[in-house]
């Protein structure tokens, strides 16, 4: 879904849609059009607008869903969602507009928090067992005999 689609969505719609304010992915937008400008790029223009790039990147951390299927509903390949992700990860992070407070901060009498609750389960992974019957040992014997011959 492109920012032409969910831009003339209501509010609450957009919030539900991307985890965040429309006032503050506005915000993000510009930190990150900001910052493009600076560095001059070269090549081939990319396929998505810088809007598109920041839904991918809030999709990605709302959902959690792998590159290779953001990629395919976003018709890029899967290393293309890898670094645009991973690109406005890091022009968000260098910016400190959208950090969380720190400790002291926090500590402060007068400081006003939020609770936010997040449901997150874990699941384990089940891996194979190491054992002496699941490895293949190779026979050295070829090795020697082939040694000899030379």
């Amino acid at each position: 879904m492109t920012y032409e689609k969910v831009k003339n969505l209501k509010p609450e719609e957009f919030k539900r849609l991307c985890g965040v304010h429309l006032e503050t992915f506005t915000q993000m937008t510009e930190v990150v059009r900001s910052r493009s400008k600076t560095k001059l790029k070269t090549g081939r223009p990319g396929k998505l607008s810088l809007e598109d790039q920041l839904l991918m990147t809030l999709e990605y951390w709302r959902e959690y869903r792998t590159y290779f299927h953001i990629g395919q509903s976003w018709g890029v390949n899967e290393s293309t969602a890898y670094r645009i992700i991973r690109k406005i990860e890091d022009i968000l992070i260098s910016s400190r507009e959208f950090s969380l407070p720190g400790k002291k901060k926090l500590s402060y009498p007068n400081y006003q928090t939020e609770v936010v609750v997040v449901d997150v389960t874990e699941s384990p992974i089940e891996r194979p067992k190491k054992n002496k019957n699941s490895s293949t040992v190779v026979k050295r014997k070829d090795i020697h005999s082939n040694l000899k011959l030379l």
